[in-house]
Formats: structure tokens, C-alpha cells, sequence
């Protein structure tokens, strides 16, 4: 007993021992079976230090310098006020600043009346999942208003606060008193939002920067708030294609579970009473539901184990986190999702960013940060590598076994013509309909593979049931 419920503990770490050893395995073969592969080219941390190398010595990538206020960003302080609105109601929240005078003059700018302000204790924590990021579909619906707001000629700053005054969502009003605060010290839109982290995208902020050059700062809005409703877009249905199966394979699971577990339990208790002789399949199910009775909270146990060890080990371990997307996105039906999604959002953004006038070598290091798939990480590196040694752009995605050679082929003519911006568009579409067309097939496909698997689990239990009951008829 001892030692099977050792092996049960066990369990876990022996699937992903073995798990990350299939993975390098699996790898291995799938690489050997593209020919078109660079047996040479750079990966992992060769790679990385090549780009590292090349940024120092080239002139074509212009190191994004940060500015002195960076030096300041990382002593703010983090103060909680009380105020009184112009229409007399107590308004509470949270204001980051150098010091508390610096809050004070916000609020008195603000039209506030200052009742009280105190340094944030240090149990004073804020609880949120998703860092200090803004989401996709908050952002594109801010910008929208933003632009609204800009184009009836409402001052930028006064626009500003009219979103603080609207939102309810404390982290968001957080973030835009900030900005508000940067552009009344005299900071730029795009410095302003820059000095916020991570919480605007780095696409959003160049696009920011160009715009105050050409002076179109509410068409750049618009286009980007179209740019974040497609990306959210193409984001849900990749979950959807992603998590609809698992959901419905975790279903079918547990309705085989329940099957062994409580069903054919009564079954074993009626064959025991009459001394049936029990075939081979019946003592199959006979032992699987015995073990689950007895060791079902060590399985659950081991599942949540191995799924938040695997979360840990992909979001922490590049190299895992690289074959597991290999191999996903090497697996039919899923791995195009995966291709076309990825395709679709880079070629999209490669062109909002040329169309705006970002430079290429700029426009590729905003798009390595813009993807969390190391395969893409590693094409767009091994990308700007070669454009510092003065290859074309067509001849760096040239042979890379994620980048369809639709799209590249597209990227050969984009060049040809000068109308590289226009192409990638072309190809965002393309890609697009090809993901949401993947996304579709999945779904119809999903059912009935359920329902064959349904029926073979179910057969199978019906059949080690069905067949002693014939037995026992015959003794009759």
C-alpha cells in the first residue's frame, strides 16, 4: 500500500521529468524533418548575444535613450488622498509622486479641495492579476473617446481628465492622473505615457511620437484603437480555439470518471453475490475503479501539480517554453491557429508602424517585444542581425519554417515595388481569414471527435458489464 502510494506522489514529477525530455526529443525530430532549415543559424543564447553585440556596434538601431526622469520614475512615492469635488462629494484615491507637495499642487490643479493627504502604509498593498498593464479593450475604448474628444476640440490635457473623471476602474483613474500630471509639468503625449512602465504598449507610444511630428494625433488614435479591436479579436479566438476542446475533453473525462466511480461499483457488488466468472475486461474495470475510489484525491492532486508546475516552468524557462510552442505549433489543426494568429498580428503591426514612419530596424524591435512566442522572438533577432549587416528584409525571413512563404513571398514584393507597408496589410488579412477560418474548422471538428471518444469509453464500460451479466443468464 505504502509503496503504491508513493508512486501515486511521485507521479507528477516523473511526468514532467520525462515530459521535458520528450519535448527536446520531439524537437530534435521535428527540426530534422525541415530541410530548408540553416543548420548554422543562431538560437537561444547565441542568439541573444549576437543582438546584444550588434545593437552596441550598429548605427542602424537607435537605442531608445531613457531620459532623466527615469531617475525620479523610480523614487515616486505612493500617497492616498482625500478631496472634495466641485460639486462637494468626498472623493478618495491614490496619487504617485516625488514627495506630498507635489500631490497637493496636482489636486489644487485639479479643482480639488485637499481634506488630507498621507504616505501609503506599508501593508497598504494593491491586489491586481494583471500588473499595472491597461487591457486591450479598455485601451481601444479609451482611445476611441480620446480622439472623440480631440476632434470636437477639447485640449489634449482636458481630455485627459475627462477620462480620469469617467473611468471607475481605480488602477485606470490612477494611470491617467499621472499622465494628466506629466502634460501639465509640460512633458509630450508620448513622454507622458512612456513614463508610465508597461502600461501603455510601446507600439502605442511610437505611434504617439510620430504623430506629434505630423500633427495628426487623433487620426493616430483612431487607427490605433482599430489596430487593439482587431488584436483583442484575434486574442479571443485563439482562446477560444485553444480552450473550447479542453473544456469539452475535460467533460467527457469526468463522465467516464463518474461512470467507474458509481456505476459500476453496484455492478461489482452484484457479480461478487452470485460468483460470476468475470473476463478480462470486466477485471480492467474492476481494478480502474477501485484505484479511483481509493486514490482519487492523490490524482487530482497530481493534475494540479503538474499543471502549475508546467505553468511555472513555461512562464519562468525559455528553453521549455520554446518546445512546448514548437511542438504545439507543430500539432495539426492547432498549430496553423497558432501560425496564422501570430502571422496575422505581426504583419498587421509591421505595417501600422511603416505607415506611420517608424524605421524598419525600430519596427522589428517593437514587434519582438510586441510576441511572447520565442520562435517569432527569434526570427525578428535573427531579422534585425542581418539588417545591421545590410540584407534585405526578404532575405532575413527567407527560409523560416514559421513564416509562411505566402508572407514571404509578399515581403519579396513589397520590396520590389516600394509598397512594402500596403503588402503587409495585404498579408494581415489574408493571414486573418485563414486564422478565423482555422479557428471555425476546430469547432466543427471537436464534436464529433467527442462523441467518438464518448462512445468507444463508453462501449468499452457497457461491454465489462454487459458480458458477465451473459454468463449469468446462461447459469440460469
Amino acid at each position: 500500500m505504502n509503496s503504491a502510494m508513493n508512486k501515486v506522489l511521485k507521479m507528477p514529477l516523473t511526468i514532467l521529468q520525462y515530459a521535458g525530455k520528450g519535448l527536446s526529443y520531439l524537437q530534435t525530430l521535428i527540426f530534422k524533418k525541415d530541410l530548408n532549415i540553416d543548420p548554422n543559424r543562431l538560437e537561444g543564447e547565441e542568439l541573444t548575444k549576437e543582438l546584444e553585440k550588434v545593437k552596441e556596434q550598429s548605427d542602424e538601431f537607435k537605442k531608445v535613450k531613457k531620459q532623466e526622469h527615469n531617475d525620479k520614475e523610480g523614487k515616486l512615492q505612493s500617497f492616498r488622498y482625500t478631496v472634495k469635488n466641485a460639486m462637494g462629494e468626498t472623493v478618495k484615491g491614490i496619487f504617485d509622486s516625488e514627495d506630498i507637495t507635489g500631490v497637493r499642487v496636482f489636486l489644487s490643479n485639479e479643482g480639488y479641495e485637499v481634506l488630507d493627504i498621507k504616505p501609503r502604509d506599508k501593508w497598504d498593498i494593491d491586489i491586481s492579476f494583471g500588473g499595472n498593464k491597461i487591457k486591450t479593450g479598455d485601451l481601444s475604448f479609451a482611445l476611441i473617446q480620446l480622439s472623440t474628444y480631440i476632434k470636437a476640440g477639447i485640449p489634449l490635457i482636458d481630455s485627459m481628465r475627462i477620462l480620469a473623471k469617467q473611468t471607475t476602474n481605480a488602477s485606470l483613474k490612477r494611470i491617467y492622473d499621472r499622465v494628466i500630471y506629466e502634460l501639465v509639468i509640460g512633458e509630450p503625449f508620448s513622454a507622458a505615457l512612456e513614463k508610465q512602465g508597461e502600461a501603455f504598449p510601446s507600439i502605442l507610444i511610437n505611434m504617439v511620437k510620430t504623430s506629434e511630428m505630423t500633427g495628426d494625433l487623433a487620426g493616430t488614435l483612431d487607427e490605433m484603437a482599430d489596430y487593439f479591436t482587431d488584436t483583442e479579436k484575434t486574442r479571443k479566438e485563439m482562446v477560444s480555439a485553444l480552450i473550447y476542446p479542453a473544456v469539452i475533453f475535460t467533460l467527457c473525462v469526468g463522465a467516464v470518471f463518474f461512470l467507474v466511480m458509481f456505476v459500476v461499483p453496484q455492478f461489482i457488488d452484484m457479480f461478487s453475490s452470485q460468483g460470476a466468472e468475470l473476463p478480462g475486461i470486466t477485471k480492467f474495470v474492476i481494478a480502474a475503479s477501485s484505484f479511483l475510489q481509493s486514490y482519487w484525491w492523490a490524482i487530482i492532486l497530481g493534475v494540479v501539480l503538474v499543471i502549475v508546475i508546467f505553468r511555472w516552468l513555461y512562464k519562468n524557462i525559455k528553453g521549455f517554453r520554446k518546445n512546448a510552442q514548437i511542438l504545439l505549433m507543430k500539432a495539426p489543426a492547432f498549430g496553423k491557429v497558432i501560425i496564422y494568429g501570430q502571422v496575422s498580428t505581426i504583419t498587421r503591426t509591421f505595417s501600422s508602424l511603416l505607415n506611420h514612419g517608424v524605421f524598419i530596424t525600430d519596427s522589428m524591435e517593437i514587434l519582438s517585444n510586441l510576441t511572447n512566442n520565442e520562435i517569432y522572438r527569434e526570427i525578428l533577432s535573427r531579422t534585425m542581425i542581418g539588417l545591421s549587416k545590410g540584407a534585405k528584409l526578404s532575405e532575413t525571413f527567407k527560409g523560416e519554417w514559421a513564416f509562411p512563404v505566402v508572407a514571404y513571398e509578399m515581403i519579396v514584393t513589397g520590396e520590389s515595388t516600394g509598397q512594402l507597408a500596403l503588402m503587409m496589410q495585404k498579408v494581415s488579412e489574408h493571414f486573418g481569414n485563414l486564422h478565423h477560418n482555422s479557428v471555425t474548422v476546430i469547432k466543427s471538428l471537436i464534436e464529433p471527435v467527442v462523441i467518438i471518444f464518448l462512445a468507444i469509453a463508453v462501449g468499452f464500460i457497457l461491454m465489462s458489464i454487459i458480458l458477465p451479466m451473459f454468463d449469468l443468464y446462461g447459469q440460469i
